[in-house]
């Protein structure tokens, strides 16, 4: 038999709230009666594409990311507007950061990265038949795509040279979805 660790909000408390995150400090009775703190960021959601072309290349992003202060290469992706669904966010942001527009779309699993201090999910998606129509990034969105094979950037996330989790893990995912789809 499975136990209930189910852990109960007694109160909750707005530490900080931004444009895109807020954190929050909730009390919480645990299932042995004790109480316990709980600090974690609440995130609107994300959507990840793998925009994989026929010749089997895959569109990535190179970027500098503040937090980790390193250039990262990672897969276009993008938080979801307020009641945005996922699928229309994925292809909004393909757009706006790659330029492309793709005229089919799989949607290959949902991930949540950080369970232990988020509850930020993320929507994966397979986008094919990619077509060129114009990049629209943001004013404060710097980066620059470019096209590898998908059997490079699986070795590359094996060998750590990719580290973004939702980049592997689409990566990962579009593979398997693509051998059980031939």
């Amino acid at each position: 038999m499975t136990q209930d660790f189910t852990e109960k909000q007694l109160n909750s408390r707005l530490v900080y709230s931004g444009k895109m995150l807020q954190v929050r400090e909730d009390v919480v009775s645990l299932p042995s009666g004790h109480e316990a703190t709980r600090e974690y960021v609440v995130h609107p959601g994300a959507s990840v594409i793998v925009p994989l072309f026929e010749d089997g290349t895959v569109l990535v992003e190179r970027q500098f990311r503040y937090p980790v202060k390193e250039h990262m290469l990672e897969l276009p992706a993008g938080k979801i507007d307020e009641k945005e669904d996922p699928a229309i966010a994925a292809r909004r942001e393909l757009l706006e950061e790659t330029g492309y527009k793709a005229t089919r779309w799989d949607f290959i699993g949902s991930l949540m990265p950080c369970i232990g201090y988020s509850d930020e999910l993320i929507y994966a998606y397979l986008a094919r038949d990619l077509t060129y129509c114009k990049q629209q990034l943001d004013d404060e969105e710097f980066l620059e795509t470019s096209k590898v094979s998908m059997g490079v950037l699986l070795q590359q996330s094996l060998n750590a040279q990719i580290q973004d989790a939702k980049t592997i893990i689409a990566l990962l995912w579009a593979e398997q979805f693509l051998k059980k789809s031939v």
